[in-house]
C-alpha cells in the first residue's frame, strides 16, 4: 500500500486544444496544501484575537494560491 500523486484533471477549458488541463489543476493542488499547511495554524491563532483576519489567512490558499497556480499554467 502506498501514497501516491493527487492527479485532477478540469476539462471544458478553452484555454488549450484539448480542452482539459491536467498539469495546472495538479501542480496548483500541492500549491494548495504547501501553502494551507503555513497558514491554517497561523490563521487560527490570529482567528483567536481578529476574527476576520483569521478568516483570510485561513482561505489565502483556496482563493489566492489555487487559482493563481492553475491559471498559470495551461496544460
Amino acid at each position: 500500500m502506498g501514497i501516491g500523486i493527487p492527479i485532477c484533471v478540469q476539462c471544458g477549458t478553452a484555454r488549450n486544444p484539448c480542452r482539459c488541463k491536467v498539469v495546472g489543476p495538479t501542480v496548483g493542488f500541492l500549491a494548495f496544501v504547501a501553502a494551507a499547511v503555513v497558514e491554517w495554524p497561523v490563521g487560527a491563532v490570529i482567528y483567536c484575537f481578529k476574527h476576520l483576519k483569521g478568516r483570510r489567512i485561513m482561505a489565502h490558499p483556496a482563493t489566492v494560491v489555487y487559482p493563481s497556480v492553475t491559471n498559470a499554467i495551461p496544460i
